[in-house]
């Protein structure tokens, strides 16, 4: 199992003794699914919830908001949009 590139992927910085706990945690996970892909469902009807009616509603405006009043509130805004901090790396 690549610990390390699953860990650099999702930004943890893991110590050794997670590395080793977190491999053995994936491993039994990939192992159960794998046993669950050997289960033979060719005569298994797919399950599909039943709804009388499927719950609609009329697709009326409504009221809007005040998109300076939002941006006031925001954490950092650049003209009429919110500014984020870059996540991804180039």
């Amino acid at each position: 199992m690549h610990v390390e590139k699953i860990a650099y992927l999702a930004r943890l910085n893991l110590t050794e003794e997670e590395k080793d706990s977190l491999g053995g945690q994936l491993e039994n996970i990939l192992k159960f699914v794998q046993q669950l892909q050997e289960v033979d469902t060719t005569h298994v009807e797919p399950f599909v919830p039943y709804f009388e009616e499927t719950p609609m509603r009329e697709d009326e405006p409504l009221k809007g908001f005040d998109p300076s009043l939002v941006l006031r509130r925001a954490p950092g805004a650049e003209g009429s949009f919110f500014a984020v901090p870059r996540v991804v790396e180039y």
